[in-house]
């Protein structure tokens, strides 16, 4: 069963998980955890409602549970639990993948 996430972004902030960092290059190399770049692409965990622009609400996009790419200096990291999260805006996604 799933856990009950009890944090709601505010405006047009997205929570994600980012999803593991590959452990091996392309061509075999088993890369050490020192030398793994921090992930692009994430989970929607949680969205805020939008925010205001010029009068009208601006709705986010993306959904939970939906798998995103997004800016790689974008964002606040947040703790939830034992993990690391980010926090980023809604211009800070790049991409939902399919």
């Amino acid at each position: 069963m799933a856990k009950r996430l009890n944090i709601k972004p505010l405006f047009d902030n997205v929570l994600i998980k980012p999803l593991e960092a590959e452990a091996k290059t392309a061509s075999g190399i088993i890369l050490p955890d020192s030398a793994k770049e921090k992930p692009q692409i994430g989970l929607v965990m949680a969205v805020g409602d939008g925010k205001v622009v010029k009068g009208e609400k601006q709705p986010v996009v993306v959904r939970v549970g939906q798998k995103v790419m997004y800016k790689k200096w974008g964002g606040s990291e947040v703790k939830v639990g034992p993990e690391e999260w980010t926090m980023v805006s809604q211009d800070d996604i790049l991409a939902i993948i399919l």
